[in-house]
């Protein structure tokens, strides 16, 4: 159950990942990359999760991530977290290239692995002065057995799991590392260049798109996911009847008999490794209009694909790689000639 609710790459299942320190050294040893200064002001800050209240007293030297994403909002900010938690990919430090890029010659954060459930000892021998678990599925009990450890910012408030805005999680990230104001600065850059998106291609106004898997069927990411919130943050509308047929979840399968749902404007599929010809021959899909004008976009599952982790992680650093790569497939999609590759 816990992998259906996780995001994209966690559809598919995952090897184990052992805890390992970065050039041999034991992870009790590693020290906490020295942090840039915060803002005037900035401490001490309450964060309030779904869970209670985050007292933050002074700026933290040692942060560990138990969320997905927040290294990349970490390092925009210019701090290097002490250790991560791997989501796909098996990258050093769990950082994909554009997180890389900002750690210039900063220790490569150790990786945690959730796969078994949080590794509570482990965390707790990193000795961190702050736990941050915003995109995240968290639990109460979770909570408490962090907390004991050291201070936690948990999922927001209504926010679902793993279902935090990019924008909400890059200014509690900064809030939480007494960077506000650097955190709002780096949300309104990236929102800037989705206005400019936005008037250059008004194409995109009114037209309904999905993100989809083919996962035990047809799996919709839903209009909470961060990957449904960048296409309507592109100008697309939400198709409404998605939700009578999935709720306010992350996501859901739904069956061939509903396979009408898929035909918007633009359907954007994650195909499995190795599943693309299946899926384009699927007879059922082949029915749609959406299929039949060639208004679907692929992108298929390649961790070494720079658009297919930075459409997973839809983060202030990612997203600029989103908008240069993604829109250009989608103004191909919408181009009315079913030609167009």
């Amino acid at each position: 159950m816990r992998s259906i609710l996780r995001p994209l790459a966690l559809l598919v299942a995952l090897p184990m990942l052992v805890l390992t320190a970065c050039g041999g050294t034991d992870q009790k040893d590693v020290a906490a990359t020295p942090q840039t200064t915060s803002e005037a002001g900035a401490f001490p800050v309450t964060i309030k999760n779904k869970y209670g209240d985050t007292v933050i007293k002074a700026a933290p030297k040692r942060i560990v991530l138990v969320g997905l994403v927040e290294q990349d909002a970490l390092l925009a900010l210019g701090i290097t977290p002490v250790a991560t938690t791997e989501w796909f990919g098996d990258k050093p430090g769990a950082l994909f290239p554009w997180a890389k890029a900002k750690l210039g010659n900063g220790a490569v954060p150790q990786v945690l692995s959730d796969k078994d459930g949080l590794q509570f000892e482990k965390i707790a021998a990193l000795q961190p002065d702050l736990i941050i678990g915003l995109y995240a599925g968290i639990t109460a009990d979770d909570y408490q057995k962090l907390t004991a450890i050291a201070p936690t910012v948990a999922q927001l408030p209504g926010a679902p799991d793993y279902g935090v805005s990019w924008q909400d999680l890059t200014r509690t990230v900064g809030k939480a590392v007494g960077k506000p104001k650097q955190a709002d600065d780096l949300v309104n850059g990236v929102e800037d260049r989705f206005a400019k998106v936005r008037a250059e291609h008004p194409e995109f106004k009114g037209k309904t798109a999905l993100m989809t898997s083919a996962y035990q069927g047809y799996f919709i990411y839903g209009r909470q996911d961060p990957r449904s919130r960048l296409l309507t943050d592109l100008g697309f509308s939400w198709p409404t009847d998605v939700d009578k047929a999935i709720g306010d979840k992350f996501g859901a399968s739904i069956s061939g008999e509903k396979v009408s749902l898929l035909d918007v404007g633009a359907l954007i599929w994650f195909p499995e490794k190795g599943g693309l010809a299946k899926l384009k021959n699927d007879a059922l899909l082949k029915n749609l209009a959406v299929s039949k004008q060639g208004r679907q976009i692929y992108i298929e599952e390649n961790y070494d694909d720079p658009l297919y982790g930075a459409v997973s992680f839809v983060s202030v650093l990612s997203l600029p790689i989103v908008l240069d790569t993604l829109v250009p497939k989608l103004t191909a999609a919408l181009d009315g000639n079913p030609a167009t590759s």
